[in-house]
């Protein structure tokens, strides 16, 4: 995993940015999967990561993706067995928005997840700990979804504000997807000046 977080990250600024987006820092419950969830910005050892997804940023606008049933989402997935995180985040992006990286991810941070379900997801992750990794970067939007039969069938990609994206992910998702876009969009704007 290419790490670009500030490593000087203090509690006090994790506590802060906690502070600025409560419902992502909240605990949580995800039923369809049974896992407890806890967002931090701490980065989890790359053995846990099971899944990437990125807040992917061109001319400014946020790339969001419609898939089959009306629901918008951040491009991203599951890592495959042996597929390192970088190279997940490049098929994803390609998969799911038809797009490619322009630079180095920034990692936001994870939510930690553990579950009692009795078997991982997939033979070869983690279990009963995993681990969803968050980050954003600039990208290209320039070919359409390769939407492989295993994977959401992405009917629509769309590149829009930050406002916007955060009230389409809240049409299908908890009140911390919004955040999320509201720390990558702060984030971003402190490493680009």
């Amino acid at each position: 995993m290419t790490d670009t977080t500030d490593r000087t990250d203090t509690s006090g600024r994790a506590a802060e940015l906690a502070a600025r987006y409560p419902a992502l820092h909240a605990p949580q419950y995800w039923a369809w999967g049974r896992y407890d969830a806890q967002f931090s910005t701490a980065l989890p050892p790359d053995e846990l990561v099971t899944n990437i997804h990125l807040v992917g940023f061109t001319d400014g606008l946020v790339v969001l993706c419609r898939d089959s049933r009306d629901h918008w989402f951040l491009p991203g997935g599951t890592r495959e067995s042996g597929e390192s995180v970088d190279s997940c985040l490049a098929r994803e992006l390609r998969e799911e928005a038809g797009a490619r990286l322009l630079g180095t991810p920034a990692w936001l941070g994870a939510h930690r997840c553990v579950t009692d379900n009795p078997e991982p997801y997939r033979p070869w992750q983690p279990h009963p700990e995993k681990a969803w990794l968050w980050g954003w970067a600039d990208v290209a939007v320039d070919s359409a979804p390769t939407n492989p039969e295993d994977g959401e069938q992405v009917v629509e990609v769309r590149a829009v504000e930050p406002a916007e994206a955060q009230r389409l992910l809240l049409g299908g998702h908890e009140d911390w997807w919004g955040e999320l876009v509201g720390l990558a969009v702060e984030l971003r704007r402190r490493a680009t000046g």
